[in-house]
């Protein structure tokens, strides 16, 4: 897969948290209390992330009875790829950086 434009800063930091997880399948609740992503902005980058091949989705049952299903997210080989080329950028590490000291992220 070519990436036609620059990963965000916001789709790098979730790259890199769903790199951090290796491999585990991780919900959107738990994505945005990891990347401090809002709602508004993490669902919209998991779905374009998944349709372009990067993030494979799939619904697993309730954790507890009377809970609905929750939709988990993990990197495909594709997205491992790009997470660690991404990580290797100088413009994910001034990014990631900035993140950390709680910038504003472009």
């Amino acid at each position: 897969m070519t990436r036609k434009r620059a990963l965000s800063s916001y789709a790098r930091a979730l790259l890199k948290n769903l790199l951090d997880t290796q491999g585990q399948w991780r919900h959107g609740y738990d994505l945005a209390a990891l990347t401090g992503l809002k709602s508004g902005t993490l669902y919209p980058l998991l779905i374009r992330l998944e349709s372009q091949g990067y993030l494979e989705a799939e619904w697993q049952p309730p954790a507890a009875r009377g809970r609905p299903p929750r939709h988990a997210y993990r990197l495909t080989a594709a997205g491992v790829r790009l997470a660690r080329m991404e990580a290797d950028t100088p413009e994910a590490v001034a990014s990631t950086n900035a993140w950390r000291n709680g910038e504003a992220m472009s």
